[in-house]
């Protein structure tokens, strides 16, 4: 478990499913006060960058909600297929380019109004063109990747960043501006609720989710057809309920 944090998947794992989990996350203190499950597992203090495990040791990885903190994302999925046993499968879901923009947007027209400029106040994020590419090219196969989006509604702007501090998820730029003014932060809790509001006075904070799945090259994986090899065409699919039903009769 990639990016295990406080051990949000371990949870939902049986014994008859996973015979050892081992949990990994760059921050010490998440692990010690992870949540215990009856599966049995190993805490390991580790980069996602830079894992330190031998190559072709798991069936499987997972990792849920946590690879957006990380720098060199291209580098974290050749270190996952590295880890990966031949058919092990990669199993993920990251925060995407479309998280939190009402949040954003009201931010930089709030600075531009009143700093004459703005810096960005939210990580960045991947986009789902890109992410395909990327486990592509760190050599996984049979890819699948979706999107969904999930919205949250907050009583305004305030509780919204409240919310994410608590979370943990602020924003970790090195170079971010050190503090917002007041001014300032008024006048983005006035645009959002002037550009987003909902009818009762809430406001809606949307989180853009990508799902991934990849693996690892095996023979006895499937393979698709030679070109030229089918003996049905696409064609003859509109021809599919005539077939059925004669097919009953």
């Amino acid at each position: 478990d990639l990016g295990s944090g406080r051990g949000y998947i371990a949870r939902h794992l049986t014994k008859e499913t996973v015979e050892k989990l081992i949990q990994v996350d760059i921050a010490e203190n998440a692990l010690k006060n992870a949540v215990q499950s009856e599966i049995p597992m190993v805490s390991v203090v580790a980069d996602e960058e830079y894992l330190p495990f031998k190559e072709d040791t798991f069936d499987l990885v997972v990792s849920s909600l946590s690879l957006h903190w990380v720098n060199d994302l291209p580098r974290a999925f050749r270190e996952i297929h590295q880890v990966l046993k031949p058919d092990g499968v990669f199993i993920g879901a990251m925060f995407g380019g479309d998280t939190l923009y009402e949040l954003r947007c009201s931010l930089q027209l709030a600075e531009l109004e009143r700093e004459g400029g703005f810096s960005p106040h939210v990580s960045p994020f991947t986009a789902v063109s890109d992410l395909g590419h990327l486990l592509s090219r760190a050599g996984f196969n049979t890819l699948t990747v979706d999107t969904d989006e999930i919205q949250v509604n907050y009583p305004g702007l305030f509780e919204i960043m409240e919310d994410l501090q608590g979370m943990g998820e602020s924003n970790c730029c090195w170079n971010r501006k050190p503090l917002l003014h007041r001014e300032t932060m008024l006048a983005a809790a006035a645009i959002y609720q002037e550009m987003y509001g909902n009818s009762d006075g809430s406001v809606p904070a949307t989180f853009q989710i990508y799902y991934m799945i990849g693996w690892k090259f095996h023979e006895s994986q499937a393979k698709p057809a030679q070109r030229g090899s089918a003996t049905v065409s696409f064609g003859d699919l509109a021809k599919i309920d005539g077939l059925l039903s004669r097919g009953k009769k």
